[in-house]
């Protein structure tokens, strides 16, 4: 009996090492197919960066150029050019924490590439205005200093502005003077 019994549990490990080995192959298969999918949207890609493929040309494959060709055609009804729009001088009292007053004077301009944008500007200005006096009034001394300090103080007013005059872009926050007494 001992004979009958073994036979049977070495079929059955026979069994269970092949259904292992086929686990092992379809899961390298899997792999394979992976990586080589991996491997041609790689390629893909390349060949379109290479080709001198942009964001628009992107967006045409990934079904998106309807929408790419009607903003196209919004942006040639008007001719774009390099204009500046002036803010008035603001001085504005800085956060010194019950220290000394401390005062930034500030003359900025705003660049924009359309004459419709300098309309909207002068519609929102009020807007505008609030939104740097509120930022400004929080910022102490220290945040200023150095080109560090300068870089971080223009990329702040360029959101704010654009956030205040949404949906027309300003494209750039011009220093003219800056003053700190």
């Amino acid at each position: 009996m001992s004979e009958e019994t073994e036979a049977p549990a070495e079929e059955g490990e026979e069994d269970l090492a092949e259904g292992l080995e086929k686990k092992k192959i379809s899961g390298k298969l899997i792999l394979i197919i992976v990586i080589a999918l991996l491997v041609i949207g790689g390629g893909a890609t390349a060949a379109l960066l290479l080709m001198g493929g942009d964001e628009e040309q992107a967006a045409d494959i990934e079904g998106g150029g309807q929408e790419a060709g009607l903003e196209e055609e919004d942006e040639d009804a008007e001719p774009t050019d390099l204009l500046f729009f002036d803010l008035e001088p603001m001085v504005i009292n800085l956060n010194t924490a019950g220290g000394k007053a401390s005062y930034l004077k500030l003359t900025i301009s705003l660049e924009v590439d359309r004459q419709s944008a300098i309309d909207e500007l002068t519609k929102k200005m009020p807007r505008v205005v609030d939104n740097f006096q509120v930022y400004l009034r929080e910022l102490r001394i220290e945040d200023l200093n150095g080109s560090a300090g300068m870089f971080r103080l223009k990329e702040e007013l360029l959101v704010r502005v654009n956030e205040a005059v949404y949906p027309t872009r300003v494209h750039d926050v011009l220093f003219k003077e800056i003053f700190i007494n």
